[in-house]
């Protein structure tokens, strides 16, 4: 058993996952924190929503447990029933940030790497057979 999860581990294609799950949880980060940092405080400025736009929630349930000006992860720590449609929006620029700069470094890798050998067609592979057959 020990030697065939050495195996597994040796191969190519499992070392190129852990390498790109590594990366994409880093680039993740950076992303997050792109997002977070810089667009979201612009976002919220434009829309005259102070700095934190991922904090805006709508309280659903359990106002009476929420005051004026408490934060989103107070309010739920209060037990209110809350609506996080900052967090949300957040999340949703996030992955499209995200999603956008993949497509790019895909694009651009599809632009650099060769298109794969073109193998025999279906008409050449059946002509072979018939050949195959024929000498038989």
């Amino acid at each position: 058993m020990l030697s065939e999860f050495k195996a597994f581990i040796a191969r190519g294609n499992v070392l190129d996952l852990a390498v790109g799950v590594i990366i994409g949880a880093a680039f993740g980060k950076i992303v997050s924190s792109l997002t977070d940092d810089l667009i979201m405080p612009l976002i919220s400025l434009v829309t005259g929503g102070g700095t934190d736009f991922s904090a805006k929630y709508l309280v659903l349930g359990g106002a009476d447990k929420v005051q004026a000006g408490m934060s989103l992860a107070a309010a739920k720590a209060a037990g209110a029933n809350v609506f996080a449609w900052g967090s949300f929006i957040t999340a949703i620029i996030n992955f499209l940030i995200l999603a956008f700069v993949i497509f790019l470094i895909v694009r651009q890798a599809n632009k650099v790497m060769p298109p794969p050998a073109a193998g025999p067609s279906e008409v050449d592979l059946l002509a072979e057979i018939r050949d195959e057959l024929k000498k038989k």
